[in-house]
């Protein structure tokens, strides 16, 4: 191409450039009146006894709604939840660079957020109903859906906020993304169920992360500058920045997690279609990636001579996915030339005896969990989302905390595919005992540490002290007793529990809860 081509294209370029700048100055940020819109969001975005009040109004709805395992009643909470005006004002501090309305908003979402969890937790402690639910669990752990309709919420609120039109509306919808992961944030907390707490306020923090940036992406299209704000200096402005960086780097991460689970589904589809042959159909695909190995399960219709062996396609999938798998298969095979209606009547048939047969299985393991921890069958909590049995047992005349475990161990030898935990009342922890002038621990002690680890994860504690353990830096030279707390030390570490430091002991080591710890 000559010189005079490659200018004549370089001019075509800039003019196209100019004409689609001017029309979006025109036809889309002319159209907005932008003062009226940001006295609208300072005036409606901070902190008041009012946004509180509604805030724990909208909290209390949504747990009892969650405790009741109702969607109805968790849609209710949110039609009063205030929370989408200063999540869309911090949103649109950073598109101004308004340094003074991101701290009113901040501050307003933090007193809002703390007044919800209190809220919620102070319910859950006086509710009868205290059991996990499905409704809860699903707020426990971000995902792809979860992050679209904060997607979707933000872009409508923004635009709702912007245009004026039905603001109140897509309110309700950034209140689904936010309110329920509060409610069970507050549930956690109450029940001292560390997982769920934690994996809910996860959600939470990607969810609003993803609201915030994407009305401040936004309020950008639509012409919202750091002109339209008071004069900044030039701290503020890299701080704000800095603030924007920040917020999208653990975003980053939960997209991250996210995109390598939905690559891990769609690995597993990939597999189970390839190996079963193109007239198979995948019904039904779960994949546990909490679980260790996980757990896949899935439901698949074939015809006859395409049945496969689980335990081939279960290291199949280990060497796919490169972890391992435990693989759940119910094949629904057909007889040759079985049509596609035919097809659907045996999958709707073999669905329903499956349904039966799970929820029997279920209550039969619920009441053989009942019995052997001396409970009522109403008291134990059945999670079929999850396939696992929860009962807290009643004390046992004599018993002692390995007696709890081994109950616990027997009914999971019967459960087929389902898990059971048994919380033992709380107690003291058994104590180990290292034979004379060895720190190294015998079958015996072993076992005691074992049962210690397994009681504080049954009673939710993250830390156990150990007598004898050094404090800061390990000495060079380790006396009998701090090689003993070592030894404990490690095994506690390799479990996930924090190994506290407490005054040494001799021969005869008990664990205590550390700090940090929940009983």
């Amino acid at each position: 191409m000559s010189d005079a081509a490659a200018g004549r294209t370089d001019l075509s370029t800039r003019l196209a450039r100019l004409a689609l700048y001017r029309w979006w100055r025109r036809a889309i940020v002319g159209r907005v009146d932008h003062e009226a819109v940001v006295a609208r969001i300072v005036e409606e975005s901070g902190w008041s006894p009012r946004f509180a009040f509604m805030t724990m109004m909208s909290a209390g709805i949504a747990v009892l709604g969650l405790l009741l395992s109702s969607p109805a009643v968790v849609i209710g909470a949110m039609l009063i939840s205030p929370l989408m005006n200063p999540i869309l004002g911090f949103g649109f501090s950073l598109a101004l660079f308004d340094f003074r309305e991101l701290r009113r908003s901040l501050k307003a979402l933090a007193i809002g957020a703390v007044a919800a969890v209190a809220f919620t937790a102070l319910i859950v402690l006086v509710s009868p109903l205290q059991a996990p639910t499905a409704e809860i669990v699903a707020r426990t752990r971000p995902n792809l859906f979860d992050l679209a309709v904060a997607l979707f919420a933000a872009l409508a609120g923004t635009f709702a906020i912007i245009r004026g039109r039905g603001d109140t509306i897509v309110g309700v919808a950034i209140a689904t993304a936010l309110m329920p992961p509060l409610a069970v944030v507050g549930y956690g907390i109450a029940t001292r169920n560390v997982p769920v707490g934690a994996g809910a306020f996860a959600l939470f923090v990607t969810n609003f992360i993803t609201i915030a940036l994407s009305a401040t992406l936004m309020a950008r299209f639509y012409g919202f500058g750091h002109h339209l704000s008071r004069r900044q200096s030039w701290t503020q402005t890299l701080l704000l920045t800095l603030v924007f960086v920040v917020m999208a780097i653990p975003l980053g991460i939960s997209l991250n997690r996210i995109g390598s689970e939905a690559v891990a589904v769609s690995q597993a589809r990939t597999l189970l279609t390839d190996r079963f042959g193109e007239e198979a159909r995948v019904t039904q695909l779960d994949l546990d990636f909490a679980a260790d190995p996980l757990i896949v399960r899935a439901v698949v219709i074939a015809p006859r001579g395409a049945m496969q062996k689980t335990p081939a396609l279960q290291s199949a999938l280990s060497q796919r996915l490169g972890r391992q798998v435990r693989l759940d298969l119910d094949q629904i095979l057909l007889e040759p030339g079985a049509g596609a209606l035919e097809a659907q009547r045996e999958e709707l048939r073999q669905a329903s005896d499956f349904a039966k047969l799970e929820a029997q299985h279920g209550a039969d393991l619920a009441r053989l969990v009942a019995l052997i921890t001396g409970v009522p069958a109403d008291d134990v909590t059945i999670d079929r989302d999850h396939h696992r049995v929860i009962a807290s047992a009643s004390p046992l005349p004599g018993a002692a905390l390995e007696t709890y475990r081994m109950l616990e161990t027997r009914a999971g030898a019967q459960a087929e595919g389902w898990s059971v935990s048994v919380v033992p009342p709380q107690s003291s922890l058994p104590v180990i005992v290292f034979a004379d002038n060895v720190d190294t621990l015998n079958p015996a002690a072993y076992a005691a540490v074992a049962t210690s680890i397994w009681a504080a994860k049954r009673w939710n504690m993250t830390a156990l002290g150990v007598p004898g353990l050094p404090a800061g830096a390990m000495p060079k030279r380790r006396n009998l007793s701090q090689r003993r707390a070592i030894a404990i030390a490690s095994l506690l570490r390799t479990a996930g529990i924090t190994p506290v430091p407490l005054p040494a002991a001799g021969q005869r080591f008990a664990l205590t809860p550390g700090l940090g710890s929940t009983p």
